[in-house]
């Protein structure tokens, strides 16, 4: 006997077996059912906090907090004025309008090199005529 026959033998019995044990026994309904009972019992509830609540309360944290810095260099200012004494000054604020200076250490490999709002200094006289020179090879 061929293996192509022997299959063509044995697969509507097979077939006809799965049928009868899934379907007209409820096997496939039981396993179902089961596995609908066990998904319940074992359901994730995820919360979240709210990420805008987070950031308010962060935001106004902050803008406390700058309250209260800005409040003690104030105060800070009238003692320095109230021992300096208001009369060496004829009454004159000498901390009005003016910020306290940023101290930061510069970073490794960083250079300072000046304010970068400042021209320099004019170096085209140094060189003479080769000045004209550059500027007839641009």
């Amino acid at each position: 006997m061929k293996k192509s026959d022997l299959k063509r033998l044995i697969k509507p019995l097979v077939k006809e077996c799965i049928h009868e044990v899934l379907i007209e026994e409820g096997l496939l309904s039981n396993v179902v059912a089961e596995v609908a009972k066990g998904m319940q019992g074992n359901l994730v509830v995820e919360s979240k906090t709210k990420q805008e609540d987070r950031l308010f309360k962060e935001d106004l944290r902050m803008k406390h907090k700058t309250s209260e810095t800005n409040a003690k260099l104030e105060e800070h200012r009238k003692k320095m004025m109230d021992s300096v004494g208001r009369d060496a000054y004829n009454g004159v604020n000498l901390f009005e309008n003016v910020d306290p200076m940023q101290h930061g250490s510069p970073s490794p490999g960083t250079t300072d090199l000046g304010n970068p709002s400042d021209s320099g200094v004019d170096i085209s006289s140094l060189m003479g005529g080769a000045a004209k020179v550059w500027q007839a090879i641009k």
